[in-house]
């Protein structure tokens, strides 16, 4: 069971709002789509899932061409959508059934899923009277309560206080455990990277980057070493003609050119007697090769 976009191209009265892209995922997990505003993504998403229609190209859902009836899917749009007259159950209960289940069935995912959620004590409110992040776990319920297979996520986390991220991050874990196809796209490059083994960049409709997000990493070179000490390090930092990008508490992120320059200075603080909790040599993050490959 896969997900293959081969060629996949689509205009919009004259401007190319996706440019010849392909991608697959071939095993259960969660998959990074990524661009800045504008980018395509939401278009790509929308042909995936049988919404529009492609204008070349191929997209396949376990082997057949993509069409509504043959893709389980749900699907949390960027875009916000619950009524705010209506209560909440009713509301659950309408788009459990457009998807094709019946009430007994409807209401056991229901009162599960509020559970999981911790929003049981709204289900007889209208939506209104919720926060926006409790709205936005009704929303995350209508995307999943039919358990379909393939599950895309824009801007999950969207409106959500750390407590519900981390309620909800486990639950995309356990989406994932249970064999389920998971596309995210996100803004918070810090939660791809939490999630995503695989990634797709878009810049202009066009694919920048894509591949397994580790092997990329792995091209570049080192441009940071985290090091948590017992004292102030300035002085070193400047005597080895470095930057000092973050420092909290004497635990400083440090930009350097090389690997070689980062143990030069370990060497010197040892020498010296300094106390050293934690010394860390990192690669770029996603949030760096997003702004290098997009940034202009």
């Amino acid at each position: 069971m896969s997900l293959i976009l081969k060629n996949v191209s689509k205009n919009f009265v004259g401007k190319k709002a996706v440019d010849n892209i392909s991608l697959s995922l071939e095993k259960p997990g969660v998959f990074g789509l990524l661009g800045t505003n504008g980018a395509g993504k939401t278009t790509t998403i929308r042909m995936i899932l049988g919404i529009i229609k492609k204008d070349s190209g191929e997209i396949t859902w376990k082997g057949k061409t993509v069409e509504r009836k043959n893709v389980n899917f749900g699907y949390l749009p960027e875009e916000r959508g619950v009524y705010p007259k209506t209560k909440i159950f009713n509301q659950l209960m309408y788009f459990a059934e457009l998807k094709g289940m019946q009430k007994q069935e409807a209401t056991k995912a229901i009162n599960e899923w509020a559970k999981k959620l911790k929003v049981e004590e709204y289900l007889q409110m209208t939506a209104e009277k919720l926060s926006k992040g409790n709205q936005q776990k009704i929303q995350f319920m209508t995307a999943v309560i039919h358990n379909p297979e393939l599950v895309v996520l824009d801007e999950p986390f969207s409106g959500l206080d750390p407590v519900n991220t981390e309620i909800l991050k486990n639950i995309i874990i356990d989406l994932v455990a249970k064999g389920k196809y998971v596309i995210m796209s996100a803004h918070q490059m810090s939660t791809i990277e939490e999630f995503c083994s695989d990634i797709l960049i878009l810049n202009r409709g066009k694919t920048v980057l894509q591949g397994n997000l580790k092997e990329i990493k792995e091209t570049y070179p080192a441009n940071r070493v985290e090091i948590d000490v017992n004292k102030n390090i300035d002085n070193y930092i400047k005597k080895f003609n470095l930057e000092k990008e973050n420092e909290k508490n004497n635990d400083y992120i440090i930009k350097i050119d090389n690997e070689e320059v980062a143990h030069n200075l370990l060497n010197e603080l040892v020498k010296d007697g300094i106390i050293i909790n934690k010394f860390e040599i990192k690669k770029p993050t996603l949030n760096d090769i997003f702004i290098e490959k997009v940034g202009e």
